[in-house]
């Protein structure tokens, strides 16, 4: 069966073509479900920053990945990678389309193809942390040994992603290396992927992304900023999202509300620029036109 998906930056319109796509399967007869492709949207509590879809939309078209953890619960990719499976495969099974629908590259790839995460352990990784903080070199020798490949690409000096090669090396008796093959590689697991890719005009990017900045904050990002800092501590996966970040900088006295937008258009539009670049590199991802998309796939 087909697994559709849209995918492109932030502020691309792939959420309202999402909407129109799903509304125009449904008058024909096709239930369709809408995946959410999104480190953030899974968290509770974190709406206006994440462009959560409000209720009333949710109940008239199935949303999955929306609003399922708790800000204080991490969210690794290999969990990701998992829950959008079961999803997808729930959705497939009730014979309904699946709408895959993001902005995060490494997600999308994490979910639609053949890639592999490693496992993670704290206490082993605190435990190598110990035992080579005072010697990155060492360490980088260390990992030589076991694993030319991985420390080829590592620079000695950079004792975080050494000391996260040797713990996998250590839990799954792996070398790191081995757990990037795939990513050279476009080849999903879903036979019938199709796939439209949004890239508005760099401008017009620049001035929404603008626009939607205003209206996160106009609609009370400060008051659900200081309303997560009521709850429990946030993990670090949720502190990542952007908007979060500068709203408690502008909680703790540290940048000024009035400069508030901007300062969140900034960091959206970086994060945009990586964003294409990853979709550019899918050979899957040629920009589309987004009521072609609607016309194609309810045809």
């Amino acid at each position: 069966m087909t697994v559709l998906a849209i995918v492109g930056p932030t502020a691309a319109g792939k959420s309202e073509l999402a909407v129109s796509l799903a509304r125009g399967l449904g008058a024909r007869g096709r239930a369709a479900e809408l995946i959410a492709i999104d480190a953030f949207t899974v968290y509770r509590g974190m709406d206006i920053g994440t462009a959560t879809p409000p209720a009333a939309l949710r109940a008239e078209i199935p949303h999955h990945l929306v609003d399922v953890l708790e800000p204080s619960e991490s969210l690794t990719v290999a969990r990701f990678q998992r829950l959008a499976r079961r999803a997808i495969a729930e959705v497939l099974a009730r014979e309904a389309v699946p709408v895959l629908v993001g902005g995060s590259g490494l997600y999308w790839r994490a979910v639609v193809d053949p890639l592999r995460f490693p496992p993670t352990e704290q206490r082993v990784r605190e435990r190598l942390e110990r035992r080579w903080r005072s010697d990155p070199s060492a360490a980088h020798a260390e990992l030589a040994r076991h694993d030319p490949a991985a420390a080829a690409g590592i620079a000695p000096e950079n004792l975080r992603r050494t000391i996260r090669a040797l713990e996998v090396l250590e839990l799954t008796g792996e070398p790191f290396s081995a757990f990037d093959d795939g990513f050279d590689r476009y080849t999903s697991i879903y036979a019938d992927l199709e796939v439209a890719y949004l890239e508005p005009d760099a401008e017009v990017l620049r001035a929404r992304i603008h626009e939607r900045a205003v209206a996160m904050v106009d609609a009370g990002l400060l008051d659900e900023a200081r309303a997560l800092r009521r709850g429990p501590e946030l993990s670090r996966t949720a502190r990542q999202a952007i908007g979060y970040a500068e709203a408690f900088a502008v909680l703790d006295g540290e940048l000024d509300a009035a400069e508030l937008p901007a300062s969140i258009a900034h960091r959206t539009w970086r994060f945009a620029k990586r964003q294409r670049s990853w979709f550019r590199a899918d050979p899957r991802c040629e920009v589309t036109d987004a009521e072609q998309v609607v016309a194609r796939w309810t045809t």
